[in-house]
């Protein structure tokens, strides 16, 4: 199970981060000790956990179930069942939000990775042509809940690529890019993309390698 981060100064489902963590904390209390196809809890109790009336409960079990934290009840099975995600609530490290000097800092950390990636990371099929920043960031807000970043990825040329070794696969390739720019912070999160035009506007592009725009 990978730690969840929630971050102070933020919402998650109308509660603040500390609630919500004891809320999914007393659900999962009620179900220790019993087998997996056993582990459902009522609407009735989700509304005494969360602390909340019979109008707010049914709205706030309707999107733990489309966020897909909890399962719905089926006709054999009554009560809601707990997904991985609701279980990583009740266990989620609470942080402080980002600083944007600190997001600064990691963008160029992120370009540095790129540059490095590009010319080291010859067993890699993938090459970084350009990254841009989305999301938070492109807000006004000071201090922040996420750094996205949207890289924009493309084929190394074969005078590009190692003759010797095992040569990655695509898939490989693109999770190595992945987890190199998120081991840069806890905060950082990663949409790999083939045109710009698939990222959320508005993003600011802070990296363009010699290959952009080259065919």
């Amino acid at each position: 199970m990978k730690t969840r981060q929630l971050v102070m100064q933020h919402l998650y489902f109308g509660f603040d981060p500390l609630k919500l963590r004891a809320a999914t904390g007393r659900a999962l209390a009620r179900v220790v000790g019993l087998p997996p196809e056993r582990a459902r809890i009522s609407a009735t109790h989700l509304r005494q956990d969360f602390a909340v009336d019979t109008v707010q409960g049914q709205v706030l079990v309707d999107e733990l179930v489309a966020e897909g934290l909890l399962e719905p009840p089926t006709a054999s099975k009554p009560g809601y069942a707990f997904t991985r995600d609701f279980v990583e609530l009740a266990a989620a490290r609470v942080v402080e939000p980002l600083a944007r000097t600190r997001a600064k800092q990691l963008i160029a950390e992120a370009r540095a990775f790129a540059e490095r990636f590009n010319d080291e990371a010859v067993h890699n099929p993938m090459e970084i042509v350009g990254i841009a920043v989305f999301g938070d960031y492109m807000s006004r807000a000071s201090r922040l809940e996420q750094l996205s970043f949207g890289v924009l990825v493309r084929l190394r040329s074969p005078t590009r690529r190692t003759r010797f070794g095992r040569m990655l696969s695509k898939a490989e390739g693109a999770e190595a890019i992945r987890t190199g720019l998120r081991e840069l912070s806890s905060f950082v999160r990663v949409r790999l993309v083939t045109e710009l035009a698939r990222l959320p506007r508005p993003f600011s592009v802070v990296f363009q390698a010699e290959a952009w725009g080259a065919d």
